[in-house]
């Protein structure tokens, strides 16, 4: 469904995943569904497809498809529902392949009560399941300074994260901050006088990945997709920021996020994975001319060990 999300990568990613055309396979990240209908028309009548969203939203552009299950839930919860489906799915829940595009959809950003995008004035949301959790604005209007300076640094990658959490907690005193004008017009002080676009973008990434516990999500998730997988199943992640990236890149290299090998008493590496490709495949100079947030992609891909 092109109007909720443009997928990014879509045959190099289905290329690398689908190896077996009767196998058993997860999309964790579902969004608009393109990816998810690649892989099933790669499948046989026996192949199997888990699909995951957190976005209810997103559930709409399901296909009615009987090899399909289709799971209201975080991408963090594969391993437990490749386990409660291990009947349903077969060859012991074990799956052939994970896949997931870390993005925000199109869809997400381009509407604009959700809150994700600094174009429009709308309410500070940014969480992927609009029906609860705390909001970017709980975040903005409880957090200590010493916090949001933390988050706009590590998340964000901000240099004047001092400044900006000092100006938010000033301007919160006079007035809670409920919206994005409201917020823009707090840290407008601190904004670059050139392109304060891309200062914007960070300090809204910083914001969206507190609100929904991504870096914490995607550990848990590599994990749980790791055992899930068969023997030479394939994990496929597509990444957009240096943080979400470098965690994949330290899990497939290592097994953990801080990308420190282990060793058994004979000195053979511990890792559960194996890199397929020596570097990320990134988008071609044609698709991102055609689609601008392909920009910062990397698909990487493992192997288990």
């Amino acid at each position: 469904m092109s109007e909720y999300h443009n997928p990014v990568l879509l045959t190099e990613s289905i290329d690398a995943l689908v190896q077996n055309p009767a196998g058993k396979y997860a999309d964790a990240t579902f969004g608009g569904g393109s990816h998810s209908r690649e892989i099933l028309s790669r499948l046989s009548s026996n192949g199997r497809l888990m699909a995951f969203d957190r976005d209810e939203e997103a559930l709409a552009n399901a296909p009615d498809d009987s090899r399909l299950i289709l799971i209201h839930n975080n991408f963090r919860f594969i391993h437990n529902y490749a386990l409660y489906y291990a009947e349903e799915l077969g060859d012991g829940s074990l799956l052939d392949g994970v896949l997931a595009d870390l993005g925000v959809s199109s869809h997400q950003f381009d509407t604009a009560t959700r809150g994700f995008s600094f174009r429009y004035d709308a309410p500070l949301d940014m969480r992927m399941n609009a029906q609860g959790g705390k909001t970017a604005a709980d975040i903005v209007n409880s957090y200590t300074q010493e916090e949001l300076e933390r988050i706009l640094r590590l998340y964000g990658e901000v240099d004047a994260s001092r400044k900006l959490s000092k100006l938010i907690v000033q301007a919160r005193e006079k007035a809670p901050i409920l919206t994005t004008a409201d917020l823009h017009e707090a840290i407008q002080s601190a904004l670059p006088a050139f392109a304060s676009h891309k200062e914007l973008a960070k300090i809204y990434q910083a914001f969206r990945i507190e609100v929904n516990d991504e870096m914490r999500s995607l550990e848990k998730f590599l994990q749980g997709a790791t055992r899930s997988l068969k023997s030479g199943g394939r994990l496929v992640v597509i990444t957009y920021h240096s943080l979400e990236d470098r965690m994949v890149k330290n899990f497939i290299k290592s097994g953990n996020i801080d990308g420190k090998v282990e060793k058994d008493t004979f000195g053979r590496d511990l890792s559960p994975l194996k890199a397929v490709t020596r570097k990320p495949i990134l988008p071609s100079e044609q698709e991102i001319s055609g689609n601008t947030r392909a920009r910062s992609a990397k698909l990487r891909v493992a192997e288990k060990i």
